[in-house]
């Protein structure tokens, strides 16, 4: 506790007194350098619960924290080149070691934390820019984006280390953990098992296609050698996930929005419910995946994603996504099906330019091939209660995010979970949280 405290303290020190001058209107940066830190605590109250698994949350009051730093930084190497090489340092204790829920409570911790920090190498990759025609539109400095000016028609190609969801299924209101809601199941679709090691990051390659209000991008990347493992697996044609998305943004009653389709297929050596069930009917005993992970299995999904603005400052999103359910869970979470929707609305509506507010309501589910493994007393990776009684998992999030002192921000999150780990025999369970977050 005393280490991460300390580090808190040193990089908020660091934001209040640095100072810096604002680039000109679409001035190229050659080289830039920002950080962040995010620090989260949340407190979980007492629930009632018939019963109790070893993958069961809790139904006693805990308490969890994480805390991440991240430096991002990035240079110019030639022309439409973009390198960007993001060193993390993390460190947490998790609500009930990271069990009993699909829809988990914070999207800053990672399977890897623990009490004392660990620093490593979140991204390193290369952006590669091609433009198509003469209409540019400028950026601003940013983390992993250096300042300039950006074709509207061009090919990208991104290739390194990095997040899937860098790239795939972004939303303008419900994306980012760090600064929007910090729920699994609404930083990205829920039912989006993308390939990634323990922390998030994978090796792999991206290609993207804009032309105008259209984007179109695929990519590959590497999957893990064992479920929700750090170790990554190498043989890219072999064992990887793969997925494609094509989005359009509009302009609806003289509001901007935007629409994106998602289709992924991952192809590595998973378990098949169906087939634990059958070799524990054939050897006896309690169905467990660990016992038939000796194939190579397919699992595919899609998704739907909308972002609108109604009117300036108010905007809604919405996602819906499908996974076919009949292997279990490699790299992501707990999630077979999943909607997600809510609204974020920024404080210069009430004078307050930093602040924001939003509320969003999500329905997480799981397919019968899951359900019927779960309900048999099957553990998986994250939920496994010894029976269960099936409903969907249901939560409720709403945040306010303080604009504090200059580059920092206080965030005050409420979350009530009805049904955790789809049970209707347990909960439902309260989460409020505290988030101070510092970028500079």
């Amino acid at each position: 506790m005393v280490i991460h405290r300390t580090i808190t303290c040193w990089l908020l020190a660091c934001i209040a007194t640095s100072t810096g001058l604002p680039l000109a209107y679409g001035e190229e940066e050659n080289w830039n350098a920002k950080f962040q830190t995010t620090y989260i605590w949340q407190g979980k109250s007492p629930f009632d619960a018939a019963y109790s698994g070893r993958n069961s949350l809790s139904p006693k009051q805990e308490k969890s924290y994480s805390f991440t730093a991240t430096a991002f930084l990035g240079i110019r190497p030639w022309e439409g080149g973009e390198f960007y090489f993001n060193p993390e340092v993390v460190q947490g204790v998790p609500l009930s070691n990271l069990t009993g829920l699909g829809g988990i409570t914070n999207g800053e911790i990672a399977r890897t934390s623990g009490p004392n920090p660990k620093l490593y190498m979140a991204r390193a990759f290369l952006r590669q820019s091609w433009g198509l025609g003469e209409i540019q539109d400028a950026v601003d400095s940013g983390a992993n984006q250096l300042a300039g000016k950006i074709h509207q028609r061009q090919i990208v190609l991104t290739i390194g280390k990095l997040s899937v969801t860098d790239i795939f299924d972004n939303n303008a209101y419900s994306h980012d953990p760090r600064t929007q809601f910090i729920n699994w199941s609404l930083m990205t679709a829920g039912a989006y098992d993308y390939a990634a090691d323990a922390r998030g990051y994978s090796w792999g390659a991206a290609l993207e296609y804009y032309y105008d209000d259209w984007a179109l991008r695929a990519g590959r990347f590497i999957q893990p050698k064992l479920p929700n493992q750090l170790v990554l697996d190498p043989n890219i044609f072999r064992h990887y996930g793969d997925q494609i998305e094509a989005g359009h943004g509009h302009v609806l009653f003289g509001q901007p929005g935007k629409i994106r389709l998602l289709a992924f297929r991952n192809r590595t050596l998973m378990s098949s419910f169906q087939d634990a069930l059958d070799y524990a009917t054939l050897h006896g005993g309690v169905p467990s995946i660990n016992n038939v992970r000796n194939g190579e299995q397919i699992k595919y999904g899609f998704g739907l994603n909308l972002e609108q603005q109604l009117i300036q400052n108010v905007g809604v999103f919405a996602r819906a996504s499908w996974a076919d359910g009949k292997t279990e869970t490699y790299a992501f979470t707990e999630i077979d099906n999943s909607l997600a929707a809510g609204a974020v609305i920024q404080g210069s509506a009430w004078g307050r330019t930093q602040d924001s507010v939003g509320i969003a309501l999500v329905q997480n589910g799981l397919s019968r091939q899951r359900r019927d493994y779960l309900s048999a007393g099957g553990i998986s990776f994250f939920i496994g209660d010894g029976a269960l009684n099936y409903r969907p998992e249901n939560i409720l999030e709403t945040y306010y995010n303080i604009g504090a002192i200059k580059n920092t921000w206080l965030t005050l999150d409420y979350q009530h979970i009805h049904n955790p780990a789809y049970n209707a025999d347990r909960g439902p369970v309260s989460i409020g949280a505290i988030r101070l977050r510092g970028v500079f």
